[in-house]
């Protein structure tokens, strides 16, 4: 999944990278409106952390702006979870009210912060459970492990994100262009083939037929039978 942080202390912002990373996430940085509304509209994001003080206004004109789009980029039901030391009530049911998705309150503790966007990211997907099954395999979001027949599977990060990108949406196809925007941030070295390789992986640990290609146009995980 791909996160969009809009921060501009430098300090918060870095750390946020580096511990969001190590979690499993793809992470690219903005600190003012116009930079994020940039890169909103250039490339896709699973979900934006919005600091409200930035350098060069106030973060609720970029969402405002977000949710008055109509257009495929930037998506305006991207999930935003705000984060500000703005903790009073009146601010928090304001941001709420202007088209936020959650609100946290500076300082915040990561394994909260964690768990709030993972929230955010399985309601956009439509999904009321924590886990999320296909046939025999079991993929758990918070811990990072996938099952198959009840039996833990070792899969390595990318691998987890490629299947958990397609396991959501069962029957969508996802080009390779399409999984490298939401598996890889701006300072990612991208191989050719690596999300070839990936897919070569994940058909030997859970089966051959776990994913499948649709020749010319990209990958999907077949949706099970009524």
């Amino acid at each position: 999944m791909r996160i969009l942080v809009v921060e501009d202390d430098a300090s918060i912002a870095q750390g946020l990278r580096t511990n969001l990373r190590q979690r499993g996430y793809a992470v690219d940085v903005c600190a003012g409106v116009a930079s994020a509304w940039a890169a909103l509209r250039s490339e896709p994001f699973d979900a934006v952390l919005l600091d409200l003080g930035l350098s060069d206004g106030d973060g609720t004109s970029l969402l405002q702006r977000l949710r008055a789009s109509k257009n495929p980029l930037p998506d305006a039901a991207t999930p935003v979870l705000i984060m500000t030391a703005r903790d009073g009530v009146q601010q928090r049911i304001a941001g709420l009210n202007q088209g936020a998705d959650d609100y946290l309150s500076k300082p915040f503790d990561m394994d909260e912060l964690e768990a709030r966007l993972r929230a955010l990211l399985r309601r956009a997907a439509g999904r009321a459970q924590p886990l999320v099954r296909h046939g025999a395999i079991e993929l758990n979001p918070a811990t990072r492990v996938v099952q198959l027949d009840g039996q833990r599977v070792e899969i390595s990060p990318r691998e987890f994100a490629v299947l958990h990108l397609l396991m959501e949406s069962p029957g969508r196809v996802l080009s390779r262009r399409q999984l490298e925007e939401r598996l890889y941030d701006w300072d990612s070295v991208v191989d050719s083939n690596a999300i070839e390789v990936h897919i070569h992986h994940l058909r030997r640990k859970l089966g051959s037929q776990c994913i499948q290609t649709m020749r010319g146009v990209g990958y999907f995980v077949p949706p099970e039978p009524a």
